[in-house]
């Protein structure tokens, strides 16, 4: 093992050894490294000429670049052109930190590590998959997932993911998951909390997450180390009352030693910037301070190092503009309720009593989907695809729960959407 590594350990270790056993090997391994070419080029800052670091640099001193490309953004060349930080860029890892404290006031000032930008959440995922998951290791997630896990944690890294069922009496199915958390003996357990959740678009009520909390805090009162990652993807789009507002990391990040809570978040959903590749990765846990999350950020910064290398400048300038803009949370405001406008359409077009006959609306109150699932008799596939044929009219079956984006309609057309999955469901019925 990299000495770098072995340093990082024991900072780890000496502050809390449960942690320590979280890591994978790869975990374990990695660290972001302070000596070679990284480093003699940082020792080389800062000198009058400067032949260390592989990028082009104009006769003046600024990055060199295409003319062509430069002028069709509005920004300093500095904050475009050069490599980012594997880290990712200082003041953007800053304002998130502040922006994770305005979105969850009940952190009160609970310490946490400064985010460490990847390259949106699929990468955020994925880099904690390398942080915490060895082959042949248990991710608990519910019955109803982001396809993309199987991809990133089973096939890429070998991990089993293990459901639980997810909805019971019209809410969140506690007593399954209390089942699913406690199979096994005391040791290392990894689960991935989504919400609002993809697909179903739910997000547990404020006493169904404090149930949640409870069943891992008891957990970790019986031995096991914990990893919880909260995929935020959706974060900030609940349209309902009595449903938390909050991410559940905020509880989670000072809950108790043995959890290690792991939030992957970013603008993507949130700000509507999908095609920026911009995400966070950032720790809690009961009386983390500096140094242990600074271990934990160099080696996930080593990882982003060995895998990417950084994530985008540019994106992260334009993502930091907007963050410091004044108009930033009253634009926010504006498409929160072009959202919620559209939400409100399906709850509306869902009064409708003669689609019980064909289809039952899954729990749904917040994010960018809610399903359906299919009656008896009806065939998912076949439905998906008369809709594109005859009603020209896209959704996503999965094993005859249909998922609709309701993102992506327009209020207006939310009703004949659902006329349509109606009736081609008559069509479809054995």
């Amino acid at each position: 093992m990299n000495p770098q590594a072995e340093e990082l350990n024991r900072i780890i270790e000496n502050k809390n050894p449960g942690v320590l056993e979280l890591l994978s090997e790869r975990g374990k391994n990695i660290f972001f490294p302070k000596k070679g070419i990284l480093g003699q080029t940082a020792d080389a800052k800062g000198t009058k000429i400067n032949a260390t670091i592989g990028a082009a640099i104009e006769d003046d001193g600024s990055p060199m670049r295409l003319e062509a490309i430069a002028s069709k953004v509005g920004l300093d060349p500095s904050l475009i052109f050069p490599y980012a930080p594997s880290f990712g860029r200082p003041d953007i890892r800053a304002k998130w930190k502040s922006m994770i404290y305005e979105k969850n006031p009940s952190l009160n000032n609970q310490e946490l590590s400064l985010p460490v930008v990847t390259n949106a959440l699929t990468h955020g995922v994925s880099m904690a998959g390398y942080m915490f998951l060895d082959l042949g290791d248990e991710v608990i997630v519910p019955d109803l997932f982001w396809g993309n896990y199987n991809l990133i944690l089973n096939h890429a890294y070998g991990a089993n993911l293990v459901k639980f069922n997810l909805f019971k009496d019209g809410g969140f199915d506690l007593e399954a998951f209390r089942a699913r958390l406690d199979e096994g003996g005391t040791g290392k357990k990894v689960m991935i909390l989504n919400f609002p959740n993809n697909p179903s678009g739910y997000t547990p009520t404020f006493e169904e997450s404090e149930e949640i909390i409870k069943i891992i805090k008891e957990s970790a009162e019986k031995g096991n180390k914990i990893v919880v990652i909260t995929d935020d993807a959706y974060f900030g789009l609940v349209y309902q009352e009595g449903v938390a507002k909050e991410s559940i990391f905020a509880a989670l990040s000072q809950l108790h030693e043995n959890v290690l809570a792991v939030k992957v978040d970013g603008p993507t959903k949130e700000d509507y910037v999908w095609g920026f590749r911009v995400g966070f990765i950032t720790y809690g846990i009961k009386n983390g301070d500096a140094s242990f999350y600074s271990a934990l950020e160099s080696k996930t910064a080593g990882a982003i190092r060995g895998n990417i290398s950084n994530s985008a400048n540019i994106s992260q300038s334009l993502l930091l503009g907007a963050f410091n803009s004044p108009e930033y949370h009253e634009q926010k405001e504006a498409k929160f309720k072009i959202m919620k406008a559209r939400y409100d359409a399906v709850k509306s077009a869902l009064t409708e009593k003669k689609y019980e006959e064909c289809f039952n609306a899954l729990p749904y109150n917040s994010g960018y989907f809610m399903c359906v699932k299919l009656a008896e008799g009806i065939d998912g596939e076949k439905v998906r695809q008369l809709l594109i044929e005859k009603y020209s009219i896209g959704i996503i079956n999965l094993n005859n729960v249909l998922r609709v984006a309701y993102s992506a309609v327009a209020a207006s057309d939310i009703k004949e959407m659902f006329e349509g999955i109606y009736n081609a469901c008559l069509e479809c019925k054995e």
